[in-house]
């Protein structure tokens, strides 16, 4: 069996990272085929897992917009023979539409849309088209002279991302993270459901809101009582009950029980959220203070400017950089995105 995910195109590593990284915490046993970029299948996976894999990563991705299962693989030539040999009456619910993707491709979009559509009705019976509201989405990405056949099970909340950005929440501070990148980096912290999220630099909240709607317990601190309080207005408008928050400097910081994960994008530039440190040393005070309140080979996923070296700060202390992704900003900042992990004594 196999999976088909369309992923977004808005960074050219980190969708393939985050869904690797999912698969690894979550157990996900799967080959991965990189087709192109936006564009991957999962391979060999049993049928006894394939529904709770696809459970699992439509609620936990963020840079995947669609996860099909794959029905068929077809090409320019076979692709009527191919789409009409299926039976379509195992996949199809009353009422179906077709939508076609393209990935370097020149088919067209709208003309194949309307021949697949044909070639179902014509072999199957007691179905419809409805394309406002169908119970089935047939799913056909095209990607050169190749053709991908796919139903979808089970449909990704996109709509989450754009109703919870920053400035939609009761609670607003400009600055704060986007919703994708905040789950995004919960997922490459390798955290599971259930288990403990730490931010420490927590401002409106919106990586723990991202931690909780996946199952996270989540806790959270912030220098700023306003943030603190902003961070609890903001979880509980999002459903999420078990949290913790607190108001307190990063270097204080003493948890009743060591963390699973720390997600965080920590302040830098002019103004911190720590008050009297400056520069670097805000992140070398971070470094220190979080490493005891971590679980050994607990992971780390934290935003920082590129002109930040982090490389010694985390082996004095006794992290290890995983992998780093760059961010471009404008013309003279990039975010980096580092999973660091924690290692065993």
């Amino acid at each position: 069996m196999e999976l088909l995910c369309i992923q977004s195109q808005e960074h050219p590593q980190l969708p393939l990272a985050e869904l690797k990284a999912v698969m690894e915490c979550e157990d996900i046993i799967a080959d991965i085929e990189v087709i192109t970029e936006g564009l991957v299948i999962l391979k060999n996976i049993s049928q006894d897992n394939l529904n709770d894999y696809y459970e699992i990563l439509t609620r936990r991705l963020g840079y995947t917009h669609e996860i099909h299962e794959l029905i068929k693989k077809s090409d320019i030539d076979k692709f009527d023979e191919d789409l009409s040999s299926i039976n379509w009456s195992d996949y199809i619910d009353e009422t179906f539409a077709v939508r076609v993707k393209r990935f370097h491709s020149e088919i067209d979009t709208v003309g194949t849309e309307r021949k697949a559509g044909s070639l179902i009705l014509e072999n199957c019976d007691n179905i419809k088209v409805n394309l406002t509201k169908p119970k089935s989405l047939v799913r056909i990405v095209a990607f050169e002279n190749d053709f991908f056949v796919a139903i979808e099970r089970i449909k990704l909340n996109k709509k989450h991302f754009e109703d919870s950005k920053p400035h939609k929440r009761p609670f607003f501070y400009p600055g704060s993270m986007s919703p994708k990148l905040a789950r995004c980096m919960v997922n490459l912290s390798r955290v599971k459901e259930g288990q403990l999220v730490l931010d420490p630099f927590c401002g409106t909240g919106g990586i723990l809101i991202e931690a909780g709607l996946i199952g996270c317990k989540v806790v959270g601190s912030d220098i700023y009582w306003k943030m603190k309080n902003g961070t609890s207005i903001n979880l509980d408008y999002y459903g999420i009950t078990d949290y913790r928050t607190f108001n307190l400097d990063v270097r204080e910081l003493k948890m009743y029980e060591k963390v699973d994960s720390v997600v965080t994008d920590p302040p830098y530039g002019i103004s911190t959220s720590t008050g009297d440190i400056e520069g670097d040393e805000i992140f070398k005070e971070f470094f220190h203070a979080i490493y005891d309140n971590m679980k050994d080979d607990a992971y780390l996923c934290m935003a920082s400017p590129h002109y930040v070296d982090l490389e010694p700060m985390v082996a004095e202390v006794g992290f290890e950089i995983v992998e780093q992704y760059g961010i471009k900003m404008h013309r003279s900042l990039t975010r980096i995105i580092s999973v660091i992990c924690k290692k065993s004594d």
